[in-house]
């Protein structure tokens, strides 16, 4: 069988790394790629929502199954569009990819089907959000704000204050920093505790989760500076104990999947829920309808099933006739990243060391930024996604920060704590 992926990040190559090593597999394509998807895929010069143009290259090649991997062309709808061409894809389709595409649709969903999160408000105009936040006594106010639509994972902004409030609120709804994402926020209350990834197979009948994992949203060490896509993570995370899964299980997952029957919503994927944890409690941050990025780098490394084999069942409405296995060890991603992402940030620095990085057992150097000229060149924020799996959590660090200690290009830059609070537990 032929398989398709659409993307060009770091998530893509993962899944093109995964699904090569499936027998099931004959030919690889990965559409736009990028500059190390090249070594399992070919590539194409197709916009990823230029539908038309991807199902006739589907057509052409006589690809079996699809694989999106952005959030973009869910919500666009592309699933529908190869439906009605009755060709195979994985994902959601496009009222499913609401629960991502709309922060508004997607916490509404989880108060009407009980799924634990935090209170919220929802403004569509900027003078009302600001006339809110200026009758809050005093100046303290704790709150995180979110452009309703897709922000590439940057559009939350965390506040302590009112000033810091108002301020978020000007530069999503007036200053257009997320542009049209921020037609609408969400205005909620700011939860404590620590976070982690749950990412689930589905197919509407039935909810696999996979090896739970944490993602470092923050640009710098400590979790200190602006959000970002993510700039590393790590597989499994010890916050996420034995009696915590079976609390998202049940009151996450669960609930989930009898709301998504009772909304006659088809859902067939991926679905993310980012979790927040606190004194044995868990409350869901957001859902998402597709592989995470980084968590994929270091969750699929981890899973010892066939994935083209899970996708299928998927696509067929049949997850609950396989046997979802995952291999035991540690996995951690670090993202080397360009100096000044997630702001301005300068395109084509030559790469060195990838492949004395690549050489070191048990590494894999996942690109995400890259692009082929001449070399191997930055082309994005981020970059690289350098990923260690041993047989413990210190051990994939210590492999991880050597693969990146073998990597060069000119004002790269990268966290130094990636995994650490998974080491602060213990493990």
């Amino acid at each position: 069988m032929n398989v398709l992926v659409i993307g060009s990040g770091g998530r893509e190559h993962t899944l093109v790394w995964k699904i090569s090593r499936s027998p099931k597999v004959s030919n690889i394509y990965c559409i736009p790629g990028n500059g190390g998807t090249g070594a399992g895929a070919q590539s194409a010069e197709i916009a990823v929502n230029d539908f038309e143009a991807l199902t006739g290259f589907v057509k052409e090649k006589n690809v079996g199954l699809t694989v999106v991997g952005p959030e973009i062309p869910l919500v666009k709808g592309i699933v529908d569009y190869f439906q009605q061409k009755g060709l195979a894809i994985f994902g959601p389709d496009r009222k499913s990819a609401q629960l991502e595409g709309s922060k508004v649709f997607s916490k509404k969903f989880m108060k009407k089907h009980g799924i634990p999160t935090a209170d919220f408000k929802v403004f569509s105009n900027a003078g009302d959000a600001l006339s809110y936040v200026d009758g809050v006594r005093g100046d303290s106010f704790s709150v995180v704000i979110k452009a309703d639509g897709l922000a590439a994972g940057k559009g939350v902004i965390v506040c302590d204050s009112k000033k810091e409030a108002a301020d978020a609120v000007k530069r999503i709804m007036e200053a257009r920093e997320f542009e049209s994402a921020g037609d609408s926020i969400i205005m909620e209350d700011k939860l404590t505790g620590e976070e982690a990834s749950m990412m689930a197979f589905c197919d509407g009948r039935t909810i696999v989760s996979m090896v739970s994992s944490q993602d470092h949203k923050q640009a710098f060490d400590g979790d200190k500076g602006p959000n970002t896509g993510g700039m590393g993570a790590y597989a499994p995370a010890p916050v996420v104990t034995e009696d915590i899964n079976n609390k998202v299980k049940t009151q996450v997952f669960d609930k989930f999947l009898k709301g998504i029957r009772e909304e006659k919503i088809d859902f067939k994927g991926i679905i993310y829920a980012g979790i927040m944890i606190d004194k044995g409690e868990v409350n869901v941050l957001e859902f998402n309808v597709r592989f995470g990025d980084p968590e994929t780098q270091v969750v699929l490394p981890l899973l010892k099933t066939d994935i083209v084999e899970i996708m299928e069942a998927v696509v067929d409405g049949k997850l609950e006739d396989v046997k979802v296995e995952w291999n035991k060890g540690a996995c951690v991603c670090v993202v080397v990243a360009s100096g000044g992402y997630p702001a301005r940030y300068e395109k084509g620095k030559l790469i060195s060391g990838l492949e004395e990085a690549s050489g070191i057992d048990g590494l894999t150097v996942f690109h995400a930024g890259t692009k082929l000229d001449g070399g191997v060149l930055s082309w994005g924020g981020r970059v690289l996604g350098v990923t260690g799996v041993t047989e413990d959590l210190k051990g994939a660090i210590e492999l991880a920060y050597e693969g990146v200690g073998r990597i060069k290009f000119e004002n790269m830059y990268y966290r130094k704590d990636i995994g650490w609070k998974g080491v602060k537990h213990g493990k």
